[in-house]
């Protein structure tokens, strides 16, 4: 092709997007946790009973995962528990069927308190399977009985309750002990050994979307992390000495925790490939539980490492500080949307070196464009003179193509990690920024923070050097700030301030560059004369 400036530019894209696939492998194969896959085996009921505490655990068959032997439509409520934060209901079977959070931004667009048991998926928290048939088929008929049929939890104080079921041999207690917040500790007693299983229920159903991670995690004791999604399960996965096990959607979660004694735990599928999740025990269980919201400052107060329920993906190393950064500049300023705009700016501002760098040298390729040209059409027929000269152009005007690229990889992590973080921060539900803007968990309602975005995008566009002159890649930059617009109409307006925000500040840096430039070219013509 003829066209320098085109192969250029096209090289630089292939360039870019190769540093890119290499940054993500590199990065997936040295700090991304892998989860230890285990050969599903055909276990039967008998089996699974007979195992010892050494193979724990043991797997669970999928088929009585999605039983007959869910009569939650039928199963009475035999106690309420309740406080300034949630309402949790308790049915004959010895389950958690519904768990209300009761503070104001947690109301749905019918101003109800949303519930985060859904009737419709098993398990249920607290739900128990016995890995004997015959047992796990009485247990599911005979109800238990409670010793208070309701329970009021002041704040910073604790109650329990306490579940009593009588099969024909065994007789099974459940001690539940609430806290105000929403978290609950668990401890299960047989009167004789029976291996069974328990689940924190399955994820709350409330927050489900296609640009977050949506399924159950695992803490093991040598603090690693084991994710797996939604649709994800091909076979039971079996997890020993487990500090913490969660389900959750975008914003909440439910789980189970023991950072003194280790748990068992064992992954199945329902029937999505989605992960269920269950502990083992053979009589006594114990565990500190939680369902509700993903805030920091909740899970922080219980127990710090339970923050690892907030997941970020591949860039949690960065993510993490980042919000952390957020939080301190909210607690100063009180808002979380000033928060985001003053966060932005600094992140800016820090990052100007390279971003400087970058945009020099598009100014001086696009000067360069003309001579690159007439190079490449001198010694068409000879690559390696061609190379030379253009080497020693680029030298002697001081400009190096890759500058244009690295500092805008480099920056990649910083941005994609704001991003996953604003995306995922539930502490941004029902909170307000400024104007027209309510809640920053959910999309601009008038849809002017994209508009906005898209058309500081298409302005940077119109004065940034861009030496690309074939047709087809200019119409495809030309509709990149409407593809965006587009794209982000449906994200949370706290994300799409963020870019919005980050577009003015490349818009504002673009200009000034820009007149540096031209005043660097009229003193240079001004001395030539």
């Amino acid at each position: 092709m003829n066209n320098s400036n085109n192969i250029f530019e096209q090289k630089r894209i292939l360039l870019a997007v190769i540093i890119s696939f290499l940054f993500f492998v590199i990065y997936d194969y040295f700090f991304i946790p892998k989860n230890n896959h285990i050969i599903e085996k055909n276990i039967t009921q008998n089996q699974i009973a007979s195992q010892t505490q050494e193979n724990l655990a043991p797997s669970i068959e999928s088929k009585n995962i999605n039983s007959d032997l869910n009569f939650s439509n039928q199963d009475s409520i035999i106690s309420i528990v309740k406080s300034d934060h949630f309402e949790a209901q308790i049915d004959s079977l010895g389950r958690i069927t519904a768990f209300y959070l009761k503070d104001k931004k947690f109301q749905d667009k019918n101003n109800e308190f949303i519930n985060l048991v859904s009737k419709e998926l098993a398990p249920y928290p607290l739900e128990i399977r016995f890995s004997d048939s015959a047992l796990n088929q009485e247990a599911f008929k005979v109800a238990y009985t409670a010793d208070k049929k309701e329970l009021f939890i002041d704040e910073n104080e604790s109650k329990s309750l306490y579940l009593t079921q009588k099969l024909s041999n065994i007789e099974v207690t459940k001690k539940i002990t609430f806290y105000s917040k929403g978290n609950y500790e668990i401890e299960v007693k047989l009167n004789k050994n029976a291996s069974y299983f328990i689940s924190p229920g399955y994820r709350p159903n409330i927050a489900v979307d296609s640009y977050t991670v949506h399924g159950a995690l695992v803490l093991d004791d040598k603090e690693t992390l084991h994710t797996i999604e939604d649709g994800d399960v091909k076979q039971d996965e079996n997890f020993k000495n487990v500090l913490m096990t969660s389900a959750f959607d975008r914003y909440y979660a439910t789980f189970f925790y023991n950072f003194e004694k280790p748990l068992n735990i064992t992954i199945t599928k329902d029937s999505k490939n989605n992960p269920l999740i269950f502990a083992y025990s053979e009589n006594e269980f114990q565990a500190g539980a939680y369902i509700g919201s993903k805030e920091h400052k909740i899970l922080r107060s219980i127990n710090p490492k339970l923050e690892a329920v907030v997941e970020y993906g591949w860039f949690t190393f960065i993510a993490k500080p980042m919000f952390e950064f957020l939080d301190f500049l909210h607690n100063y300023i009180g808002n979380w949307g000033w928060a985001i705009v003053v966060m932005t700016l600094i992140v800016r501002i820090v990052l100007f070196p390279l971003t400087y760098k970058s945009m020099i040298s598009m100014n001086k390729l696009k000067d360069l464009a003309p001579k690159m040209k007439e190079i490449r059409e001198r010694y068409k027929g000879d690559p390696q003179k061609m190379n030379i000269h253009m080497m020693e152009l680029y030298k002697k005007h001081g400009a190096n193509p890759m500058s244009g690229c690295l500092p805008i990889l480099l920056q990649i992590p910083i941005f994609f990690a704001i991003y996953r973080v604003l995306l995922n921060a539930i502490e941004l539900k029902a909170a307000p920024w400024a104007f027209w803007i309510h809640d920053l968990s959910i999309m601009d309602p008038y849809f002017i923070l994209p508009i906005l975005m898209g058309l500081t995008m298409f302005l940077q566009q119109l004065i940034t050097p861009m030496s690309i002159q074939d047709p087809m890649q200019a119409k495809i930059m030309k509709f990149l700030p409407l593809i965006f617009t587009f794209f982000f109409i449906t994200f949370p307006a706290g994300l799409t301030l963020y870019w919005f925000v980050n577009n003015v500040c490349s818009l504002i840096q673009q200009w000034i560059i820009n007149k540096i430039f031209q005043k660097e070219h009229s003193n240079k013509k001004e001395s030539i004369k």
